[in-house]
């Protein structure tokens, strides 16, 4: 990898970084297409399983007190069992295919959300958690996107940002380390080929961003931080569509 596109990498881990300390969600949807698009469909989704991993894991202990476990544990059951044969199948799904699905899935995500936002309609039960918990497990493994099916369940229960941000920490962590663990399992070889230098790089400005994310969350409203999440991850998703389909056609 050129130096050049190591320095895109590491901009695009800190931003979402940021925007997952202050949102509670969108280091994947910011950085996934992104990263398919530099390591391939394959590499930037196990490294976006790996980056997500570490900034819930560093942040759940920031927002501990707010986690509602009932909450998460329905979510967390439902999502490990759609994981688990999502990481399979992810694992040998060809690279062009996977690069669409990851754009599509953002996209129709991020358009889900959007006219979720306007809906006065209001879920409750258990059923909703399981059923959201499911997908979100689904979509993270395929395309390294957990967050927009949670977030319309959110949206829709009228969950509260504040709880909500802080359940999602320990959630990510459970299904980044199923995820991890079953695709390195399957194919061992998938990591990107980092060097120890690059992923120390990686790690301080994961950290950095969550720092940096602390002390805008003081200056920002979650509304600002959202739209700005949606405008970034609806580009690059469509690049990582178009290149994906590119790919497929050429």
């Amino acid at each position: 990898m050129t130096t050049g596109l190591l320095i895109v990498v590491l901009t695009s881990i800190f931003i979402g970084a940021v925007a997952q300390r202050i949102a509670g969600l969108g280091f994947a949807l910011l950085i996934s297409p992104f990263l398919v698009i530099i390591l391939g469909a394959h590499g930037g989704v196990l490294m976006v399983n790996v980056c997500g991993l570490i900034s819930s894991l560093l942040i759940m202990f920031r927002v501990w007190k707010e986690v509602d476990w009932s909450m998460y544990r329905w979510l967390t059951a439902a999502a490990v069992i759609g994981t688990i044969p999502a990481s399979i199948a992810a694992v040998y799904l060809p690279a062009a295919p996977m690069a669409v699905i990851v754009g599509g899935i953002v996209l129709v995500a991020l358009g889900a959300s959007l006219v979720l936002a306007r809906n006065s309609v209001v879920v409750t039960g258990n059923r909703a958690k399981a059923i959201a918990g499911f997908a979100s497990g689904v979509t993270n493994a395929v395309a390294g996107v957990g967050g927009p099916a949670v977030s319309a369940y959110a949206v829709l229960a009228r969950w509260p940002q504040r709880p909500f941000a802080a359940t999602l920490q320990p959630f990510f962590v459970t299904m980044g380390i199923v995820t991890l663990s079953v695709k390195l399992i399957v194919a061992p070889g998938q990591m990107p080929p980092f060097s120890t230098l690059a992923w120390i790089l990686i790690g301080v400005l994961i950290v950095a961003g969550i720092y940096a994310g602390e002390q805008l969350q003081k200056h920002i409203s979650d509304e600002h931080v959202r739209f700005g999440v949606i405008v970034i991850a609806f580009i690059g998703a469509a690049a990582a569509m178009a290149k994906g389909l590119f790919d497929l056609y050429a």
